[in-house]
């Protein structure tokens, strides 16, 4: 309906809506457009599928919507032999945004070459996608992206947990799975930061519950996934960080400063487990020489001053070594996920940054982007706010076993192998501490040959750095291609 308003002899036109409708997401609904996308210099096309599928209770009445992307590459003639990935972001909260396109989709976030923000705001293609090799959905979990609970009277609980979250994502993954007909696909699920926690766990909720088994999972920037570490391996494990952060920061002693990152890395990691680890498992009967010794050595391979790490006896947290790295040194603070972003606080004085100088700069970069995108490109409109971070605490915490689960999948299914990406200058998924986790996911070791590590100069978001966008996809790419078994080999131990 449209008013005509004069003022002073201009004609205004003021357009109203018939009537109001009600802010809401469909609990099913698609919408399939068609692209291009030049890859490792060949040009194709794919599909893209946004929309929501619902999650249903035991009645088989939709209680949530969950949103995904699909895309499709369109000239597959044996689609069954084709693999798919799934792909799912962290937090908990956070939606799919962030390795959809910054990362594997086949369009890609328009930033510097380092991941900082440009304007005008939006995206590209994404020369280095993984589209080539597999077809990908992107899945939003309840409350992120444009992902809702339908049904108000359902628990929280029903959703909101690390065990609540696998069981009913391999419900719904089963649903999808039948819809696009990729039962006979190899399989691959991809998690990022908590995303890890999920996959891990869905790794074998999928085959005990669903029946539905993977041939590779890929943690981005692990998460502790339920392996112990805490008290003297938690305080030691954070000093490769705190060495790589330092060095990237140009706040290392000369000594150590001129060594490329290839030789300093594996010379801490050597002295945090054969030196730092044994005395500080002493704890306050450590001698004190020993301890003035360590303290000398942390200093030259953290940046900060011994007279700091012995104030806090050795354990420094990562928050303070965020704060504390560049107070004399400019003034700055270094960034939790990635510290090569640099932050202005109110004070110099404090033992942690006033925010996370990383995330805001992402978020600046990404959510104008994806909002644009999934408008304008893939044609999903709505007036939902899409969640970069929705609400979904509290979260329970409890029964984390998620490194057990997937050392059991892995058992179970002699084609599952893993490979681990991570950043050196990520401070709060330490690449160090995803070795550990590594190291420690098998205790018998009969395993190890299909576990791999891979690690790159960036950090949380390695794929942020454009050399890293492309080395990272690659090691996806090679990752998928070797664990694809040959034609008729069986998935069985022994001769």
């Amino acid at each position: 309906m449209k008013h005509i308003l004069a003022v002073i002899g201009l004609s205004i036109f003021l357009t109203y809506p018939a009537k109001a409708q009600k802010r809401e997401i469909a609990a099913d609904s698609t919408v399939t457009t068609t692209h291009q996308v030049t890859v490792k210099g060949q040009r194709f096309s794919y599909t893209a599928t946004t929309g929501t599928q619902p999650v249903w209770n035991e009645d088989g009445e939709p209680i949530a919507a969950l949103f995904y992307t699909y895309y499709e590459r369109s000239d597959v003639d044996n689609r069954a032999a084709r693999p798919l990935v799934i792909s799912f972001n962290g937090g908990p909260g956070s939606a799919s945004v962030w390795m959809h396109i910054a990362y594997t989709g086949p369009r890609v976030l328009s930033i510097d070459d380092e991941g900082y923000p440009v304007q005008p705001y939006g995206i590209k293609e994404n020369p280095h996608s993984i589209l080539d090799v597999a077809d990908i959905v992107y899945v939003n979990p309840v409350n992120t992206g444009y992902s809702r609970v339908l049904d108000k009277e359902t628990e929280r609980e029903t959703f909101f947990g690390v065990n609540a979250d696998i069981e009913y994502l391999a419900e719904w993954l089963n649903t999808f799975v039948n819809r696009v007909n990729r039962w006979p696909s190899p399989k691959y699920l991809i998690g990022e930061s908590y995303g890890t926690t999920r996959v891990s766990g869905l790794a074998l909720e999928l085959q005990e519950a669903q029946w539905m088994y993977l041939n590779g999972v890929i943690l981005v920037s692990p998460t502790g996934l339920g392996i112990e570490r805490d008290g003297p391996v938690d305080a030691a494990n954070r000093l490769p960080y705190f060495a790589a952060a330092a060095w990237y920061q140009d706040a290392l002693p000369a000594q150590h400063q001129q060594k490329d990152l290839d030789i300093l890395l594996p010379e801490v990691e050597a002295f945090t487990i054969n030196q730092l680890l044994p005395a500080m498992a002493k704890g306050g009967f450590m001698e004190e020489s020993t301890k003035n010794e360590m303290a000398a050595k942390m200093a030259e391979y953290s940046g900060l001053t011994e007279k700091e790490i012995l104030q806090h006896n050795l354990d420094v947290p990562t928050a303070y070594f965020w704060k504390a790295l560049l107070r004399e040194k400019g003034g700055y603070t270094v960034g939790r996920l990635d510290s090569r972003y640099l932050g202005v606080d109110r004070q110099l004085a404090g033992d942690s940054p006033d925010y996370n100088a990383e995330l805001t700069s992402w978020l600046h970069s990404f959510t104008p982007a994806i909002n644009h995108y999934l408008r304008n490109e893939l044609n999903y409109r709505t007036d939902i706010k899409y969640n970069m971070f929705g609400p979904v605490h509290p979260w329970d915490r409890s029964g984390d076993q998620t490194g057990e689960n997937l050392r059991q999948a892995m058992a179970e299914n002699p084609y599952l192998n893993v490979m681990i990406q991570s950043g050196y200058f990520d401070g709060a998924t330490t690449y160090f501490n995803a070795k550990y986790s590594m190291w420690h996911l098998d205790p018998s070791g009969r395993m190890q040959d299909r576990l791999s590590f891979k690690g790159y100069r960036s950090g949380h978001m390695m794929y942020l750095r454009k050399e890293d966008l492309e080395t990272a996809n690659e090691d996806i790419r090679q990752f998928i291609n070797a664990t694809l078994p040959a034609q008729g080999e069986p998935a069985k131990y022994g001769n």
